[in-house]
């Protein structure tokens, strides 16, 4: 051997790698440049700006300051969520207790509905992942009895980054809607409770879709110790009241965090967790593709409203369509502008979170669009599918990105697996104290989710 020394070199480099457990990666350039663009992008707050909470982090998670969260509310509500025996005020008797807020935000497809509208009462089926779902037959029940929603059901997944709810954002009485309570007062009375958007949500939400959260409810299915346990202060004879349950299933929807997703990760102080092109796709959404104007914070959302010139439902792809489809009682065909009575907010819809897309196939509050590549190419290409809506009201990014496909691709990556939780369904329960089958009832579903 010539160089001996060498060798021992070379061995000893060999041995001390493989006898370190505590390695860690030496950031890369990649890391170094999308590390100081989101400095740029969150004003100098840097990476913590887009950090999602720990779900049991509850003073570190937006609430409403009327309902403050509590484990006590979130052990409540995520049982109500789910729980088939609210399912207590259906237009059919056969119905009862065969549906609840799950059916139309099942944990299987991200807490969103799995088909393109979701389906309360008059719904059978589930399938694997809430894709099965579909009406009852019309001569058992008739289509306009069905609870069938008007719009794509939104996630629930990162809700707490919002103060009002609903794609034109119509619940909800405090912050940007606090103007337009009065002037809509007759159609949502309960903006008068003067709670944000998801309380608000979960009390016209048991009316509109034929809940019931009472004292009968609480007496028959076991459910009087944990409203006892929540609200502790407020007086018996008003303690198991649809407005307590409705801000019980408001604090656990705020806990539902997508905060184990890789981009997560990354942003913790774990280079590893994306790959290099979700790194790439990282810096054109928070760059070139113009994502972050909308998309931006923990939950990659805003409180903003924008048109993207996307369908509503069309009648060959609806369960149920009419000119008038309302959502609590207010039309959703002109989105924000229904609400607020201005022009200017006409077909603008509110900014959705971008957390678990791919555990859906339907995009857009029309669901008019079907992978997330798709979605990324069309506002990339600026050609808008519904020709009503005027030019002038189309969001300033739309067709102004100028991508290349192998740049689309890498968006695509980054929205759809580092934006990825994989643990998402840890929030769903196993069981809930009725006993019944979970998210939905009916005997397709029972023998789809094996409870039977």
């Amino acid at each position: 051997m010539k160089h001996p020394l060498l060798l021992l070199v070379i061995v000893a480099l060999i041995f001390s790698s493989c006898q370190s457990d505590e390695y860690i990666a030496t950031p890369t350039e990649l890391d170094q440049e999308l590390t100081a663009l989101l400095n740029e992008r969150s004003d100098g707050q840097g990476l913590s700006f887009f950090v999602l909470p720990d779900e049991e982090d509850y003073a570190s998670i937006p609430q409403d300051p009327l309902n403050p969260i509590t484990q006590e509310k979130v052990r409540l509500g995520r049982l109500l969520v789910h729980e088939t025996a609210t399912g207590g005020n259906p237009k059919m008797p056969d119905n009862q207790y065969t549906y609840a807020c799950a059916s139309c935000h099942p944990a299987a497809s991200g807490f969103s509905a799995g088909i393109r509208q979701g389906i309360g009462e008059g719904g059978i089926g589930f399938g694997l992942k809430g894709e099965g779902r579909i009406p009852m037959d019309k001569g058992a029940m008739p289509r306009d009895s069905i609870d069938v929603q008007p719009i794509k059901p939104p996630t629930l997944i990162n809700v707490a980054y919002q103060t009002v709810a609903l794609w034109n954002g119509a619940l909800g009485a405090q912050g940007i809607n606090a103007p337009y309570v009065q002037q809509n007062a007759e159609i949502i009375p309960e903006n008068l409770l003067g709670f944000q958007g998801l309380e608000t949500q979960g009390v016209a939400g048991q009316t509109m879709h034929r809940l019931k959260i009472d004292t009968e409810f609480v007496e028959t299915f076991g459910y009087k110790s944990l409203f006892d346990e929540a609200f502790p202060t407020s007086p018996e004879d008003e303690r198991y009241t649809p407005v307590n349950g409705a801000l019980a299933i408001a604090a656990f929807n705020r806990t539902i965090l997508a905060n184990k997703a890789p981009w997560q990760e990354w942003l913790r102080g774990n280079t590893t967790a994306l790959t290099p092109e979700q790194k790439q796709g990282a810096l054109l959404f928070f760059g070139k593709g113009k994502c972050y104007e909308c998309h931006t914070g923990p939950a990659l959302k805003s409180e903003g409203f924008y048109a993207w010139g996307l369908y509503d439902f069309s009648p060959e792809e609806t369960i149920l369509f009419n000119d008038n489809m309302l959502s609590f009682n207010i039309s959703v065909q002109r989105g924000r502008g229904e609400f607020t009575g201005r022009a200017e907010d006409n077909f603008k819809f509110k900014v959705p979170t971008l957390y678990n897309l791919k555990m859906n196939s339907f995009y857009g509050h029309g669901g008019s669009v079907n992978s997330i590549r798709e979605v990324v190419a069309y506002k990339n290409a600026g050609v808008k599918q519904n020709t009503e809506i005027p030019d002038s009201q189309l969001a300033p990014q739309f067709g102004t990105t100028n991508l290349s496909p192998a740049e689309i691709d890498l968006i695509t990556d980054f929205l759809e697996n580092g934006l990825y939780d994989a643990t998402i369904e840890r929030y769903a329960p196993t069981a809930v104290l009725s006993g019944n089958c979970i998210p939905n009832n009916d005997p397709q579903s029972r023998i789809d989710l094996g409870c039977d």
